[in-house]
């Protein structure tokens, strides 16, 4: 039986490459609306963040979402308060 292939993506914190699974997808849209995207199926252009606390808070002082996505720092501070909600929200036990 063959092995399954896992989709990678790279991190654009780290620069690292994780399984699909283990990311979260931020993503803007045609309207300039820029959300982080759970499930990794809305519209829109992407880029992927892994899934650690530290590395989301080092990006939101350095604003490295800011130069990727050429916004202000006040549009990207719910964004970055949605990651790290999703990342808590996962590493509770269910």
């Amino acid at each position: 039986m063959k092995k399954k292939k896992i989709p990678m993506r790279k991190c654009i914190l780290s620069n690292e490459m994780h399984p699909k699974t283990d990311m979260i997808r931020v993503v803007i849209n045609k309207d300039n609306e820029i959300f982080a995207d759970a499930t990794g199926k809305k519209p829109g252009r992407g880029a992927y963040v892994s899934k650690n606390v530290q590395q989301v808070e080092e990006a939101q002082q350095k604003g490295v979402l800011e130069k990727y996505f050429k916004a202000d720092a006040d549009t990207l501070a719910p964004v970055y308060q949605e990651i790290i909600r999703l990342i808590y929200r996962e590493e509770i036990p269910k």
